[in-house]
């Protein structure tokens, strides 16, 4: 016989339990920019810093630790701007992403998941992948606040 999990809500066998990935994304401000990273897999483009939070790690550890990966920078946190869910952010899966707002000094280098990081203007970037070209814009307004 065939076992599956259970439905916590509502008790029903399931075969596979789904559920999002939690992932962070950083905007890291060097002065008047902030960094975005070339990615170096698919969805190739350029993208907000960021990746998937480990299990037994808090989200701000992984921020942190992302955007040391990926930029090489050493960052401060400097707080959470909100968090993206919609199912189509991202075309590889279901992935809910909480955003931080970070400063650093120094040059960024990519690293790990980044072909390359460079500084743009906020209110110029790269063309982005996923949604993060929403999350600039909301950055932009909080900042303008």
């Amino acid at each position: 016989m065939k076992r599956g999990l259970t439905c916590p809500t509502c008790g029903a066998v399931v075969e596979t339990w789904r559920s999002p990935w939690l992932t962070v994304d950083i905007i890291i401000e060097i002065e008047d920019k902030i960094v975005f990273i070339e990615r170096a897999h698919e969805p190739h483009g350029w993208a907000l810093p960021g990746g998937f939070v480990d299990y037994g790690e808090t989200l701000e550890q992984a921020a942190v630790r992302e955007a040391k990966e990926e930029t090489g920078l050493d960052v401060t946190l400097l707080r959470q701007l909100g968090a993206y869910s919609d199912p189509a952010r991202d075309p590889r899966q279901h992935n809910v992403s909480v955003v931080f707002a970070a400063r650093a000094a120094g040059e960024p280098q990519g690293g790990d998941d980044a072909r390359h990081a460079r500084l743009f203007r906020p209110e110029n970037p790269p063309p982005l992948v996923f949604d993060h070209a929403r999350i600039v814009a909301d950055y932009l307004a909080a900042r303008a606040r």
